[in-house]
């Protein structure tokens, strides 16, 4: 099996060879990319209010949250350890039960009403009880907004960051909104806005043959088949 690259996955790699952008890609990896966040992303960091993170399972079957606060709510502890709260929800624990299988975690965060650019943070992540991180970063803000009391942390090692350019960020403008935060009102939290409970949960037209392999996707189709005329060269 060849080593990982020291910037970017093996995938990229071969794709970039495949489309040639190497030059391109290689240009980013060094201008833009760093395994901290340095003191602009520190500062872009702390007046976000909006946060996307992706997770994975141990078999890498994804999810994608949104995470919502006051600004700060996402904490940089140090320029390599970032933090965010985990407030009572569903009681699901879809992204904490992630990061309980596999600690590898993207955040993006994007500014969508004032610079219009986002960025990426790529890591490591741990989930710490409220008062064991609350003892070791005494200015762990405790505030919320709207009476929000954090249950535990998701504690974030920094291992890449990087800009999501502003081309195709839409500009947005903030209005206000009465937020029942914390509610278990079904109707305030949106109902059953996508008729899922009257749906069957399982799709009936669906194939439910046993043992047929799934054919590949397009994605996997492709890195095989560049790795195939690699392998020719």
């Amino acid at each position: 099996m060849s080593a990982r690259p020291p910037i970017g996955s093996v995938g990229e790699r071969i794709l970039q060879w495949k489309f040639g952008t190497q030059e391109r890609a290689t240009r980013f990896y060094s201008d833009q990319m760093l395994d901290h966040l340095n003191p602009a992303m520190i500062e872009f960091v702390g007046r976000q209010e909006i946060a996307f993170v992706a997770t994975a399972d141990a078999d890498g079957e994804c999810d994608n949250s949104l995470r919502t606060g006051e600004q700060g709510f996402m904490h940089v502890i140090d320029p390599r350890t970032l933090a965010y709260p985990e407030y009572r929800g569903n009681g699901v624990m879809a992204s904490l039960g992630n990061i309980a299988e596999n600690p590898h975690v993207g955040i993006l965060l994007v500014d969508f009403v004032r610079d219009l650019v986002g960025l990426h943070i790529n890591g490591s992540a741990r989930i710490v009880e409220d008062e064991d991180l609350r003892a070791a970063v005494p200015d762990l803000p405790a505030d919320h907004g709207g009476g929000r009391l954090s249950e535990r942390w998701v504690v974030i090692t920094v291992q890449e960051a990087y800009i999501h350019c502003r081309k195709h960020i839409p500009r947005m403008v903030p209005a206000p909104r009465h937020r029942c935060r914390g509610t278990d009102n079904v109707p305030r939290k949106g109902g059953d806005y996508f008729d899922a409970k009257s749906t069957p949960r399982q799709d009936e037209s669906a194939s439910t043959t046993v043992g047929v392999q799934r054919p590949a996707t397009p994605a996997e189709s492709t890195i095989r088949d560049a790795t195939a005329d690699a392998g020719d060269h």
